[in-house]
């Protein structure tokens, strides 16, 4: 029996790209080599379909933090760690910096929407060449940009909560509500950190600089509310119905006089309904993740260093069946000359393209040249019918 996969974190500083073919660095030279890569027929005979891969790079776009870009948290923050798995579930202190936390993030990605990259998907899957998007984005914006092409969202998504009892889902929004009420003084920094502007940067001194205390670590310094004191509801399934254990009997769950969960409760704990660190994909996503793969002839990787073992093996699974990769991303990526080595020094994009330019910008460019040819072409064919019309109508005539 094979090990469950889990997401961990990779570490490893990533190498400096290889941009392929050379003539890719320039933005009409990227936007060339993609075009060659999607007019080749896929070799071995596979299917004509794409499959694309997105990740954090993509909704940077959108004002949200990407990992290892420029901005990104691992670079800004050099302390940030996330929380695993089995740290949420067995501390009901780590549970409350968590959900602090989290309390005053949501509302920038409340706020935020699918940019121009997001939407070129879209059109790519207008123009017949995707047919599938895998993402381990949690920012739900592939379903909101493009609901006519499949999304798989790998990691899970944060616009809901789940019980780790009962599995049931609530909306994040009205978690979020809970919060608030839960946590007064935490309501009203928010409101403060939101007017300052604080919140729209991950640099733990520009947060400071503008009035949002924190410590050198980036957590939130509150004095009068510390994370000790931050309190998080109850599953109300839970708390209505307990769950049975093993044996037979009940669960604990326990509430305050407000409804926030608290102990010696041992059920009813819920969770962002995200992949954490640590913790097992789904078999059925895994599985429908790996068929998604299976199904397509090309791979297009998009705004990912594919640092986590769950989105690389489905690159290295593209790779051994033989399927032209593209990679569109800002710095490096994660084993990626196993994808390019063995090109052709001479091919025009059409057996795998690497790319290192802004997503949303290339993306969009990409839609506007393709309409274009597939408009040309549709005008060639036009041409080609009236001919062969107006030379039917000759041959009646000499008739």
């Amino acid at each position: 029996m094979r090990k469950p996969l889990m997401r961990i974190p990779y570490t490893d500083i990533l190498a400096p790209p290889a941009v392929t073919p050379a003539s890719a660095r320039s933005l009409p030279g990227a936007l060339a080599a993609l075009k060659h890569f999607f007019a080749a027929p896929p070799p071995h005979h596979l299917p004509t379909s794409t499959v694309v891969l997105t990740g954090a790079g993509l909704s940077v776009a959108s004002g949200l933090a990407d990992y290892r870009g420029p901005n990104g948290t691992y670079r800004v923050n050099k302390t940030y760690r996330p929380i695993y798995h089995y740290e949420f579930l067995g501390s009901h202190e780590a549970r409350k910096r968590y959900w602090a936390r989290s309390f005053l993030g949501w509302s920038s990605l409340h706020k935020a929407s699918p940019n121009a990259g997001h939407y070129a998907i879209r059109d790519l899957g207008e123009l017949g060449l995707i047919r599938t998007v895998i993402t381990q984005n949690v920012d739900s914006f592939h379903p909101e940009a493009h609901p006519q092409i499949p999304t798989l969202e790998l990691h899970g998504y944060l616009r809901a909560t789940v019980c780790t009892s009962c599995r049931r889902e609530f909306p994040r929004d009205e978690f979020q509500e809970q919060l608030a009420r839960l946590n007064p003084r935490w309501a009203d920094l928010l409101r403060e950190a939101l007017a300052s502007g604080a919140l729209d940067t991950e640099d733990p001194a520009e947060r400071r600089y503008k009035g949002l205390k924190s410590n050198p670590d980036g957590d939130v310094d509150l004095p009068e509310a510390p994370y000790t004191t931050f309190r998080y509801p109850a599953c109300p399934r839970c708390l209505a119905d307990p769950p049975r254990k093993p044996d037979g009997h009940r669960h604990a769950v326990r509430v305050d006089s407000q409804g926030a969960w608290t102990l010696p409760s041992t059920a009813g704990i819920l969770k962002p309904a995200v992949v954490m660190f640590g913790e097992s994909i789904a078999s059925n996503v895994k599985t429908a993740a790996e068929q998604a793969i299976d199904s397509a002839g090309r791979l297009l990787v998009i705004g990912t260093s594919l640092a986590t073992y769950s989105a690389w093996r489905l690159a290295k699974r593209a790779k051994d069946r033989g399927m032209p990769i593209a990679i569109v991303n800002m710095g490096g990526v994660r084993g990626e000359e196993q994808f390019f080595a063995d090109l052709d020094p001479q091919q025009a994009g059409e057996q795998g393209v690497r790319v290192e330019l802004s997503t949303d910008q290339l993306l969009t460019e990409l839609v506007s040249e393709l309409r274009k040819g597939a408009a040309a072409a549709s005008d060639r064919v036009s041409v080609a019918r009236a001919s062969r019309g107006n030379l039917n109508v000759f041959n009646d005539m000499l008739s």
